[in-house]
C-alpha cells in the first residue's frame, strides 16, 4: 500500500463560462423586468399598485413586487445600466452566491422601506437593489479580508460611489428609504458572507489530498 499524490487537479470553472454565466442571469433578470414594465405601461402603470405601501398589510406584499416594477420606461432607463453592471460583477464571484446576496437585498431593504417609508406613498423599482449590490460590492473585500475584492470595490466606488448620495432625503419623488435600506442590506450581506468567503479562499490555496494507491 503506497500514498502518492495525483496528477489530476480539481476541476474548475472555464473564465470563459463564468463570464457567460453571469451575463446570462443578469441578462435575463432586466429582460424580465423590460417585459413586466411592458405590461404595466400597456394597463395604464396598474402593476404599480403592488408597489410597497409603508405600514399598510396590504403595502407589505411590495416586498416581494416593488423592485420588479417601475413607474414608466424613463424610470426602468435610469436602473438599467447599473443593473447590468454591477450585476455582472456581483455574478461573477459565483451565481449561487450572488443570488443569496441578491435575495438579502430584496427583502431587508424592502422591510425597511415599509417600515420607514412615508405613510400613503408607495414605492416601486429596482433602486433597493441597485443599491444593495453597490454597498455590497464596496465593502466585501473589507470583511472578507480578499486583496481582489478590495480592488474591484474601489473600482466599483469611484464609478459609481457618487450615486451613495441617494441615500439622503434630497428629492421628493424618490424613494430614498429604498436607497439608504438597499445599501444598509448590502453591507449586511457582505458581512453574513464574508465568513463563507474566507472558508473558500483558504480552501482553494489548500494543496490537493494525496491519493490512496493499494
Amino acid at each position: 500500500m503506497t500514498f502518492g499524490t495525483s496528477g489530476a487537479q480539481p476541476a474548475t470553472q472555464p473564465r470563459r463560462s463564468r463570464w457567460a454565466s453571469a451575463a446570462m442571469v443578469i441578462g435575463g433578470f432586466v429582460a424580465v423586468l423590460y417585459v413586466i414594465e411592458a405590461v404595466d405601461v400597456a394597463s395604464g402603470l396598474a402593476l404599480d399598485r403592488h408597489g410597497i405601501g409603508p405600514r399598510s398589510v396590504d403595502g407589505l406584499q411590495g416586498v416581494a413586487f416593488a423592485p420588479l416594477l417601475h413607474h414608466g420606461w424613463d424610470h426602468l432607463f435610469a436602473n438599467t445600466v447599473p443593473l447590468l453592471v454591477l450585476g455582472f460583477v456581483l455574478m461573477l464571484s459565483g451565481i449561487a452566491r450572488g443570488l443569496a446576496v441578491t435575495a438579502v437585498v430584496w427583502i431587508v431593504g424592502g422591510l425597511g422601506t415599509w417600515l420607514t417609508g412615508e405613510t400613503a406613498s408607495l414605492h416601486v423599482g429596482a433602486s433597493i437593489i441597485v443599491f444593495g449590490w453597490l454597498s455590497y460590492l464596496i465593502v466585501r473585500g473589507v470583511f472578507a479580508r480578499d486583496l481582489g475584492q478590495l480592488l474591484v470595490g474601489v473600482l466599483v466606488l469611484l464609478v459609481y460611489g457618487s450615486a451613495l448620495w441617494g441615500v439622503l432625503p434630497t428629492q421628493e419623488d424618490v424613494s430614498w428609504q429604498g436607497h439608504l435600506f438597499g445599501a444598509l442590506a448590502g453591507v449586511l450581506a457582505a458581512w453574513m458572507f464574508a465568513g463563507a468567503a474566507r472558508r473558500e479562499r483558504a480552501a482553494r490555496t489548500l494543496p490537493p489530498s494525496p491519493t490512496l494507491h493499494r
